[in-house]
């Protein structure tokens, strides 16, 4: 079961406040923490704790983050042999985490912004050699299409998590085999706004016109709508048995979707189980403590029936 990665490596500087302050306001009283995220990296660490046989690419700095990142990928199980060393500093990211678990992210990509389809390119063999390539939208729009167009042409399935989602080239459509936007990610992966009030059912509709992929909208507390071909499946999600910050659920959700597919599971099956392992994650503080192994999904699973 081998899955090759083509995403983001940084590190999430994380405040926790009472309440996320307005314009203008500052606020005191909150706790502060450190420690390594980025949508690629969480991915390939919590696909490799599931048992996937993981290569990632991705670009970080010269500097003491970009040593401690190629650190944590040889004790998650990670190949990182390929990871592109820039000459700008790691992606950092201001995470603001309130009372409630909700999240708001500003990040500044740095090494990020030096990866180029040059660099996707010396990737091809390990694309070739996998079984699936999921890739996310943290780093530059040309490397997100060059993985997509490499892996189309030498006959690996794509999975393409569209976050943060951009309006890629109407060429890559035909490259992606699976879509796992949320109900922002979809109008924005659309060109339409945010604001637009389109139903779930709706957004689905219209990405159906522009690709082939069968598509997974996620929606939160309401589960995930699950589209292949003309049939669309409600996925009710699996409940958290209490939300302490919810940063590292996506990449969960991912990487759990990714294996569930290789191990054979049908689309609708491996929603599911991607969904007990975004509801792990929420539970824990912080990302890489979050990211389940295939056990903390099980027992999920045991206790919510």
């Amino acid at each position: 079961m081998k899955i090759a990665v083509v995403g983001s490596y940084g590190v999430g500087m994380t405040m926790r406040v009472a309440r996320v302050p307005g314009p203008g306001e500052t606020i005191s009283g909150g706790s502060y923490s450190a420690g390594p995220g980025g949508k690629g990296s969480n991915q390939a660490i919590a696909a490799a704790r599931l048992g996937a046989q993981v290569s990632l690419l991705t670009a970080v700095g010269a500097d003491v983050f970009g040593e401690e990142a190629r650190a944590l990928w040889r004790t998650e199980g990670v190949d990182a042999t390929q990871v592109v060393t820039g000459t700008q500093p790691t992606m950092v990211g201001f995470i603001l985490v309130d009372e409630s678990g909700e999240n708001r992210i500003a990040i500044a990509s740095g090494a990020l912004d030096d990866l180029t389809p040059a660099h996707v390119e010396g990737f091809r063999e390990t694309i070739r050699a996998s079984d699936l390539l999921v890739v996310s939208m943290e780093i530059p729009m040309p490397a997100v299409v060059a993985a997509l167009q490499i892996a189309h042409e030498v006959g690996t399935r794509t999975l393409l998590n569209p976050a943060p989602a951009a309006q890629p080239p109407d060429r890559a459509w035909e490259w992606i085999d699976l879509v796992t936007p949320n109900r922002t990610e979809a109008p924005l992966l659309l060109g339409l706004d945010p604001a637009s009030g389109l139903t779930p059912r709706e957004l689905v509709e219209a990405l159906r016109k522009r690709t082939a992929a069968a598509i997974v909208l996620t929606l939160g507390a309401a589960g995930s709508l699950v589209c292949e071909g003309d049939t669309m499946t409600t996925v009710e999600a699996s409940p958290a048995p209490r939300v302490v910050d919810t940063t590292g659920a996506g990449d969960s959700f991912t990487a759990a979707l990714a294996v569930a597919l290789l191990e054979g599971l049908p689309l609708v099956a491996a929603v599911r189980y991607a969904s007990a392992a975004g509801a792990h994650a929420v539970t824990i503080e912080g990302v890489i403590a979050a990211l389940p192994t295939n056990e903390d999904i099980q027992n999920l699973i045991g206790q919510t029936g």
